[in-house]
């Protein structure tokens, strides 16, 4: 299949809201041979992250909207704009293969369509985007709610953080302490020519030079590595971990954080790891294996503690909270399309009942660590106040990282460009069992 097609057929199911690109792009690229498989990956992605900007160009070539049936169709264009302004595909070839898609869309009507608005921006895209660039939804390729949203909450830093969700994520390695220290894996990249340097923040990051098949990695199948954004490592740390502790790691697919609580402190009497959904805690389970770690998977909502929880309270939880992952939308472009601004305030409730769950499974003087992947603090420090308003036996500590800013609750870190994701932190100790 040619790779343009399939970039389309995979953005046309998140354009129409029935799937993400983590669930239909992976069916499009079974189709297409293996050497085309990066583009696909590319025009999809790359597609997605400009799409505010490249629907808002599109808006003004046509003469008039594609009818709901046709949304492959304004897919396979937005495709094709992507091409002609982030990529170096020559013009003619960019041009000349999407337009030729349509005949595999069954819709030879749009080759002359596409062929005469793909030339179009060929010709005038500069002239069109420097009038259209004075909306800051254009200027950023954010929706406008979440550039509104993040214009409020972050008056100062808004348009650098739209400019770290735009650019391409690094490559950060988690190396596994059981296996070498950082300085260690670093002088091993080094022998084989491999361009790396230490995080800021995380004692075990690696941040490469240049991404590569994780395959190449010296000691990647034995275990010696993970794949994990610096903001996430944080986590293991933060929690104070101590041999004999039991902790619990709630919504932990893919399982990178619990692979690195066992990495961190090997003594620890028991990790019990709950996700809502068996096929996701597959993940979990192959990165445990090739890691040679164990913890108890169970499959449940982490709310109906009723259905999972044996009555032995845990000395830590993390709780990763479900958000709006608004501080990963560079590693997952396709946010932009399908998180909803009603969405924030549900997730706000979901993240509060998972706090009221989980709490009484805590023991006095446990701590409990809030995680989310988000920027906007509907999601974060204000369900923190919200929680410690209503639950007298809580209270926050200070969070031992330099890594984000501080808030009225916990931490937020904004996404970096060359650097860790947005992520947010907050810290609770249990100082009485009552509510």
């Amino acid at each position: 299949m040619n790779p343009r097609l399939a970039a389309a057929r995979a953005l046309a199911a998140v354009l129409t809201g029935k799937a993400s690109l983590n669930s239909s792009l992976p069916r499009e690229m079974e189709k297409v041979e293996a050497r085309d498989r990066g583009l696909t990956q590319d025009l999809a992605f790359g597609t997605a992250r400009w799409q505010p900007r490249l629907s808002a160009l599109a808006e003004r070539l046509l003469q008039k909207p594609f009818k709901a049936a046709d949304a492959d169709v304004h897919a396979l264009l937005l495709v094709g704009l992507y091409q002609l302004l982030y990529s170096r595909i020559p013009a003619h070839a960019a041009i000349g293969e999407t337009v030729g898609c349509a005949d595999k869309l069954k819709k030879p009507w749009a080759k002359a369509l596409l062929n005469a608005v793909l030339r179009r921006a060929q010709r005038e895209s500069s002239e069109i985007l420097a009038e259209l660039e004075r909306d800051p939804v254009v200027r950023t390729a954010h929706p406008r709610w979440l550039q509104k949203a993040l214009k409020a909450s972050w008056p100062e830093q808004w348009e650098a953080i739209c400019a770290a969700n735009n650019a391409h994520p690094p490559m950060i390695l988690r190396v596994n302490r059981r296996h070498h220290r950082r300085d260690a894996y670093l002088a091993l990249l080094g022998e084989q020519g491999i361009a790396a340097v230490p995080t800021a923040y995380s004692t075990d990051g690696i941040v490469l030079e240049q991404a590569m098949d994780v395959r190449e990695l010296p000691g990647f199948s034995d275990g010696w590595i993970s794949v994990q954004d610096e903001a996430a490592q944080l986590a293991a740390d933060l929690l104070d971990l101590s041999p004999g502790q039991r902790v619990l790691d709630a919504c932990c697919a893919p399982g990178g954080k619990t692979c690195h609580l066992l990495e961190a402190q090997p003594g620890l009497d028991a990790v019990v790891a709950v996700d809502l959904e068996a096929k996701r805690l597959v993940r979990v389970r192959e990165n445990l294996d090739r890691l040679g770690l164990d913890a108890q998977l169970i499959a449940a909502d982490a709310r109906d503690t009723a259905a999972w929880w044996d009555g032995k309270r845990f000395d830590r939880i993390l709780l990763d909270a479900p958000c709006s992952a608004t501080g990963v939308i560079r590693r997952h472009p396709d946010i932009k399309l399908t998180r909803q601004p009603d969405d924030i305030q549900a997730l706000a409730v979901l993240q509060g009942q998972l706090l009221d769950a989980l709490w009484p499974t805590l023991e006095v003087g446990g701590v409990l660590l809030y995680a989310t992947c988000s920027t906007l603090p509907t999601e974060n420090t204000e369900v923190i106040d919200a929680f410690l308003a209503r639950t007298s036996g809580a209270r926050e500590l200070d969070l031992a990282t330099a890594a984000g800013i501080k808030q009225p609750h916990g931490r937020q870190l904004l996404a970096q460009e060359g650097g860790h994701d947005g992520f947010y932190y907050a810290k609770l100790i249990k100082i009485a069992a009552g509510r």
